[in-house]
């Protein structure tokens, strides 16, 4: 497949149920939420979670977590200068930042998709890659409820009199049941420039709608967290008729009518208006 020459908007939908989404390290990792109560899960909790659904699908990624190494590089600068090919390109302040991004891109599939700067310490030059997918924030469609549970350890963590007792105490927090939107976009100017194909927009959509497997941990047990809805938009060119900001407002999700504190996804009414010569791929039998 070449370069991408449509434009695409997405949106998908998500629950949570009885899990930490996104847990905020600033707030004694309790589930991030605006002030109005609203749910959210970070941009980039997002793309960490295709990155890593990417990897499992073999694909190579540059910025790995540390538990999913799969190449022995043990950070950023490491990886990039075990490539050969970027290797021979880094000549300190003669480097070729074009030919060094383009190698980059050809290599990562993250790097091509989502960008990256590649700025280490002591180096003459720095590379900026800007990448065509963009993803918003998730947030939440009605306030959640965020139910903190005191727990204890069970034994200690140290031998002797100055480890700490069995019996210490912990906090773990959880959403009881909240629905997420998440929006975004593949843009092809910039898919242009890192060389991002129509293989690579479809291998994104296969990340988004098995977002969550190989996924779960303490804070999501394997279920807790769902893929419900993925809706797709492929423009009739690269620059489209009609703005990213208008397409996903197409989208309404909204309580149904006597439901004041929603427990399940079919506590919710979804639809979707149809923009003259544009229409979605709806991916809705997922749950």
């Amino acid at each position: 497949m070449g370069i991408l020459q449509n434009k695409i908007d997405f949106s998908l939908i998500i629950t949570a149920k009885n899990a930490n989404p996104n847990g905020d390290p600033l707030n004694g990792n309790r589930p991030r939420e605006s002030y109005d109560g609203l749910g959210e899960i970070s941009d980039v909790c997002i793309k960490r979670k295709i990155r890593n659904r990417l990897q499992d699908m073999g694909e190579k990624i540059f910025v790995q977590s540390d538990d999913r190494c799969d190449d022995g590089c043990d950070s950023l600068r490491a990886r990039a200068e075990s490539n050969e090919a970027i290797k021979a390109i880094s000549k300190g302040k003669n480097t070729d930042r074009d030919e060094y991004a383009k190698t980059a891109c050809a290599e990562w599939i993250d790097v091509r998709s989502f960008g990256q700067v590649f700025a280490f310490k002591n180096d003459d030059v720095s590379v900026g890659v800007r990448g065509p997918v963009s993803i918003q924030q998730a947030v939440s469609v009605s306030p959640v409820d965020i139910v903190s549970m005191q727990i204890t350890k069970s034994v200690n963590g140290e031998s002797g009199k100055k480890g700490k007792a069995s019996d210490t105490m912990g906090t773990k927090h959880r959403v009881e049941f909240g629905l997420y939107v998440v929006n975004g976009s593949i843009n092809c100017q910039l898919a242009e420039k890192t060389g991002f194909t129509d293989e690579d927009a479809e291998k994104i959509k296969q990340a988004l709608l098995t977002l969550f497997e190989n996924d779960c941990s303490s804070a999501r047990p394997d279920g807790s967290m769902e893929v419900c809805r993925l809706y797709w938009w492929k423009h009739k060119g690269k620059t489209p008729k009609y703005s990213s900001a208008k397409v996903h407002r197409q989208l309404s999700v909204k309580l149904k009518d006597g439901v004041s504190r929603p427990k399940c996804f079919e506590d919710y009414e979804i639809s979707l208006n149809e923009l003259d010569g544009l229409s979605a791929e709806k991916y809705e039998d997922l749950i």
